[in-house]
C-alpha cells in the first residue's frame, strides 16, 4: 500500500475523529488518502486556527487533537497554537508535509528545517525517513501526547516518503502507565496536614486532567479545607460551594491571596508552575508545600516542599484521605469568603452605556445558567473573566494561560462544539482577538455549527493599554479602526446583534444562546474599570 494510506490507517487506529488543517502540495498524498476514511477533515482558513482547534479539542476531551499543514509557511503558521498546547498541557498531534528527502540537504524552495523549528514547543518531534516506520512513529506520537504531562508532538512526513509503496499495519493501542505516590510520602503529607491549623489547597489544571475533581471535592468536604483554583482549574468546586475561595492568578495582591497569607500549609493538587508562579502566592516562601501531582515539583525558592506525592492526582488524594483528620474550618475562612462574594458581585448590576465588564460577565453567567462551555480569548476581558466568572462545572472554561495567545476564541468554539455538540458554547473575545481569526466564521458556518460570540468592543488593545497606564500613566499605539461587526457577520451568513446599553445585554444573550445558529453579539465595553481594579488589588490588606 502507499505510505500515506498506512499513515491514515494508523490515525484511524488511534481513534482520530477530526483533522483540522489546510491541504498543500507536500501533504496532498495524505489528504487524498483520507478519501473513504471515517476521519473528517476540517478545512480551515488559516493554519493557526487549525492548531487552536486541535489544542482546545485536546483540552476538552483528553484525546489528542490533530492538525495538518504543508511545509514552510503552512507549518510555521501552526506554531502559535502548538505553543499554546505545549504550555497549557493539551494533547495535540501536529502533522506537517515536507520537501522530498533528496533536496533537504541544500537551499530549496520553501524548505526550512521544521524539526528544528518545532523542537522547543513540542514534547516529541520526528521526521519520517523510512516508510515502514510509520506505525511506530504514529503510535509513539499519540502515546507521548497524552502521557503526563500532556502536550504537543510533531510528525513531519516528506512528500517522497508519503508516495512510497510499503507494508505494515497499525500497532495496538495500549493503556498508558500510571504511577502512584509512595507510602512514605503519603504518611509524611498526612502528618503535616494533621499538624497544620490553617491548611489551604491550590487546585490546578492537573485535577481536571487526571479526572480528580470528585476526589478533590470529597477530600475537602471530609476534612474542611478551603480551596483556591487557578484560571485553568475553574469549576473544580461549584461557585456556591462553602469551601471555594474562587480563582487566583492575577499578578497583583488579589483578595483571595489573603487566604494564603493566613495559611500555615499549602497543598497543591495538579498545579502547573506555568499557571501562576509561586512567588506571587507564597511571598517569602513562608508556607511549606504538600505537592500532589503526576510529576515531581519544579525546583523553586518560593516552593519549599514538605512532602511530594508523585503520581495520579486522584489516587494521591484518595490515598491521603484515610490518614488525614477532619478539621474545624479555620477562623477567617468564612469572613474571607464573605468578602470575596461581596467584592466579586459588587458591580453585577452596574448600569449604563457603554457597559462595564463586570456587568457583561454577570449577565453572561445569568444567561448561560452554568451549562455553557466558555472559550476566552486573550485581552483585557480575559482578566475580568479569570477574576469574576465562576463556572459550575470543571473543564467548562477554557483560557489560554501559559502561552496567553490572542485569536483562540473562535477556533476554540468550533472545536468545543465538535467535541460536545449538545452543549451551548460561547466564545468571549475582544475586538482585537476576534479580528485575528474571525474569518473562521466561514468554517463554522460551513460545518453547520451553532454557538455564540461575544465581542468586548473598544477599538483598541485594551490589555496593553491597561499595562501601559499602570506602568507609565499613559498609553501609546494601541487604537485601531474596527469594521462594522454586524455587516462582517452577515457577510458570512451569521446573525449579528449590537448591544450598547446594559439593559439590552441579558435579553440579547438569552436569545443568542437559544438560537440554533451562530450569533455574534457586539458589545460596547467601558474599560475605565481596568486601572481601578489594579489599584484596588494593589492596596488591599488582609483583615481576617
Amino acid at each position: 500500500m502507499k505510505a500515506s494510506d498506512l499513515f491514515v490507517k494508523c490515525l484511524e487506529n488511534e481513534g482520530v475523529k477530526y483533522i483540522f488543517g489546510i491541504p498543500g502540495e507536500e501533504n496532498t498524498d495524505l489528504v487524498d488518502s483520507l478519501i473513504g476514511s471515517d476521519i473528517e477533515f476540517i478545512l480551515v482558513h488559516h493554519e493557526q486556527a487549525a492548531a487552536f482547534m486541535a489544542d482546545v479539542y485536546g483540552r476538552l476531551t483528553g484525546k489528542p487533537g490533530v492538525c495538518l499543514a504543508t511545509l514552510g509557511p503552512g507549518a510555521t503558521n501552526l506554531l502559535t497554537g502548538i505553543g499554546d498546547a505545549f504550555l497549557d498541557h493539551a494533547p495535540v498531534v501536529a502533522i506537517t508535509g515536507q520537501a522530498s528527502l533528496e533536496r533537504i540537504h541544500k537551499e530549496s524552495h520553501q524548505y526550512v528545517d521544521m524539526i528544528g523549528v518545532f523542537e522547543k514547543v513540542t514534547k516529541w518531534n520526528q521526521q519520517i525517513r523510512v516508510a515502514h516506520t510509520i506505525p511506530e512513529i504514529v503510535r509513539k506520537a499519540f502515546k507521548r501526547a497524552v502521557l503526563e504531562k500532556p502536550g504537543a508532538v510533531h510528525i513531519e512526513l516528506p512528500e517522497d516518503i508519503a508516495m512510497e509503496e510499503t507494508e505494515g499495519k497499525p500497532l495496538p493501542v495500549t493503556p498508558n502507565p500510571a504511577s502512584s505516590p509512595t507510602k512514605s510520602e503519603i504518611i509524611k503529607a498526612a502528618m503535616a496536614i494533621n499538624r497544620a491549623k490553617k491548611p489551604i489547597i491550590l487546585a490546578g489544571n492537573g485535577v481536571i486532567r487526571d479526572g480528580a475533581t470528585d476526589a478533590l471535592r470529597e477530600f475537602v468536604e471530609a476534612k474542611n479545607i478551603p480551596v483556591v483554583n487557578t484560571f485553568m482549574a475553574k469549576g473544580v468546586l461549584p461557585s456556591n460551594h462553602p469551601l471555594t475561595l474562587y480563582t487566583v492568578g492575577m499578578q497583583a495582591k488579589d483578595y483571595v491571596l489573603c487566604g494564603f497569607d493566613q495559611a500555615d500549609l499549602i497543598i497543591t493538587a495538579g498545579y502547573d508552575f506555568v499557571e501562576y508562579l509561586p512567588k506571587y502566592w507564597n511571598d517569602g516562601a513562608m508556607n511549606p508545600i504538600i505537592h500532589i501531582d503526576s510529576l515531581p515539583a519544579e525546583v523553586d525558592a518560593y516552593y519549599p516542599l514538605e512532602a511530594e506525592l508523585v503520581g495520579n492526582v486522584k489516587e494521591g488524594l484518595e490515598a491521603l484521605s484515610p490518614l488525614v483528620e477532619g478539621k474545624e474550618l479555620w477562623p477567617g475562612v468564612k469572613k474571607l469568603k464573605a468578602q470575596l462574594v461581596e467584592k466579586l458581585h459588587a458591580s453585577d448590576e452596574m448600569s449604563g452605556s457603554p457597559i462595564k465588564p463586570q456587568r457583561i460577565i454577570a449577565d453572561l453567567k445569568k444567561a448561560e445558567k452554568g451549562e455553557a462551555i466558555i472559550i476566552s480569548d486573550v485581552g483585557a476581558h480575559k482578566l475580568w473573566i479569570a477574576r469574576l466568572y465562576q463556572p459550575e462545572k470543571p473543564n467548562h472554561t477554557i483560557i489560554s494561560n501559559g502561552w496567553a495567545s490572542m485569536g483562540i476564541a473562535v477556533p476554540g468554539a468550533i472545536a468545543a462544539k465538535l467535541a460536545y455538540p449538545e452543549k451551548p458554547v460561547i466564545a468571549v473575545t475582544g475586538d482585537g482577538g476576534f479580528l485575528m481569526n474571525g474569518v473562521e466564521l466561514a468554517t463554522a458556518k460551513r460545518l453547520g455549527l451553532a454557538f455564540v460570540i461575544v465581542i468586548f468592543h473598544d477599538s483598541k488593545f485594551g490589555l496593553i493599554e491597561w499595562k501601559q497606564l499602570n506602568k507609565f500613566n499613559r498609553s501609546n499605539d494601541i487604537t485601531f479602526t474596527d469594521p462594522n461587526f454586524l455587516e462582517f457577520a452577515t457577510s458570512f451568513g451569521v446573525k449579528g446583534m449590537k448591544v450598547s446599553h446594559s439593559d439590552e445585554l441579558l435579553p440579547a444573550l438569552e436569545k443568542a444562546i437559544a438560537s440554533q445558529d451562530i450569533v455574534l453579539i457586539d458589545v460596547d465595553v467601558d474599560y475605565s474599570e481596568n486601572v481601578k481594579l489594579s489599584k484596588t488589588l494593589g492596596d488591599y490588606i488582609c483583615r481576617l
